[in-house]
């Protein structure tokens, strides 16, 4: 699909990879509308970039649903959806001098990154069934951000690991369910990226936590995920797949 005029929806996309993958698709014509909590960033990041952005608690139906109904108002009902909402909760299960990890830890990680990525693609696969396909083929496109964590974590990230692995276990059965709509669904799974939520999961500079990354030895750019991101939207014949974009990482 050429993204040329096409109405894109980016959660998260106040920094991080929904900004990096933000930028690209506007500078390759498409209409973009970041979501995001924070308002006032992603108000900035769009005056900056020139799109629209809105308000959207991912994890919440009406929150969602207002959110929709405003990117559509701006851009018309979107085509694409890339869905980078996600925080990081690190901490060992249990420890012996702090006891059990909370509960709360696994629960607040499973509301934004697992049922705030079938939130979007739910509701959002609901308005793009109803359009008229693209060349006489797809519909659209949803891309989901998993992590190379939920494929082989490291240790004090189980339960952001748990949420991860199942964004991934969505991913197959989400493009069979959507076929007969036109939709592809693809999910990336990044390594270590140059992002705000990695510099608060590894509390310093993720290019210092890249001993273990083969080639090349650095962390990932926000625009090299985005630069996926598009390939995936440009390229009908990748659907139903999880793609690792990590440069080679396995964790230890």
């Amino acid at each position: 699909m050429d993204v040329k005029n096409q109405s894109v929806v980016i959660t998260g996309g106040a920094s991080g990879l929904g900004a990096g993958a933000a930028g690209l698709f506007v500078e390759k014509g498409a209409k973009v509308a970041l979501f995001d909590r924070n308002l006032e960033l992603a108000e900035e990041v769009a005056g900056q970039l020139n799109c629209a952005a809105f308000q959207c608690d991912v994890a919440d139906e009406a929150s969602v649903l207002a959110a929709l109904e405003q990117a559509t108002g701006a851009n018309g009902a979107p085509r694409i959806f890339i869905n980078c909402a996600g925080i990081d909760i690190t901490g060992r299960i249990a420890t012996r001098g702090g006891g059990p990890q909370p509960l709360a830890a696994l629960g607040s990680q499973i509301a934004v990154n697992l049922t705030g990525t079938f939130n979007i693609c739910r509701l959002g696969a609901d308005l793009v069934r109803q359009l008229a396909p693209v060349d006489g083929e797809e519909q659209g496109v949803m891309v989901n951000v998993a992590s190379a964590a939920g494929l082989d974590g490291p240790r004090g990230q189980t339960a952001y690991a748990a949420t991860k692995a199942a964004v991934i276990g969505m991913t197959l059965p989400m493009a069979r369910d959507l076929a007969a709509y036109g939709v592809r669904v693809v999910t990336i799974a990044p390594g270590v990226f140059n992002t705000p939520l990695a510099a608060e999961v590894l509390r310093g500079d993720p290019e210092a936590a890249v001993e273990t990354v083969p080639f090349p030895k650095r962390a990932g750019k926000p625009a090299e995920f985005g630069k996926l991101a598009l390939h995936i939207c440009e390229n009908p014949m990748l659907n139903g797949e999880v793609i690792r974009l990590d440069a080679g990482l396995r964790a230890t």
